[in-house]
């Protein structure tokens, strides 16, 4: 049986529906603010964590630590260490495991979250041509 929702944990969710984007829980504070429909953010916390515990909302942790909320959804990322950039995956690699698991083990799984952290295109771009620059001057990264 689903628990009644709260008022709070309500408009979280339509904002999230209508922003149709991940954001952090200081980022939802603000734009609840703007909206006129404030609430602390410790609320904003509280509301979230009940909304992931009954499987509408998920989490998922840049490399710099901050948390990004969004309705619940089937979408992986590779994440640059260097500047950030997140890049969504289309295909979902452990789908077919996810129901292994919980047919195997009777767990009920609300959603997994798959992320690969490492570097885009343009910062190995960068990066080479840094080293690139080490090497002509005799110089080994760091070395500066």
């Amino acid at each position: 049986m689903k628990a009644q929702r709260t008022r709070s944990q309500e408009r979280i969710l339509k904002l999230l529906k209508t922003l149709n984007r991940a954001v952090s829980a200081q980022d939802i504070h603000i734009e609840l603010r703007k909206r006129k429909q404030g609430m602390g953010l410790a609320t904003v916390y509280r509301s979230l964590d009940a909304l992931k515990l009954e499987g509408v909302v998920q989490m998922r942790t840049l490399a710099t630590g901050e948390s990004l909320y969004s309705l619940l959804q089937d979408q992986h990322h590779l994440t640059c260490l260097n500047c950030g950039r997140s890049i969504p995956i289309e295909e979902c690699p452990v789908h077919n495991l996810e129901t292994q698991l919980q047919d195997n083990h009777h767990f009920q799984i609300y959603y997994h979250t798959l992320e690969f952290f490492g570097l885009c295109e343009d910062c190995q771009m960068v990066e080479a041509d840094q080293n690139r620059r080490y090497s002509a001057k005799g110089m080994h990264r760091g070395e500066f």
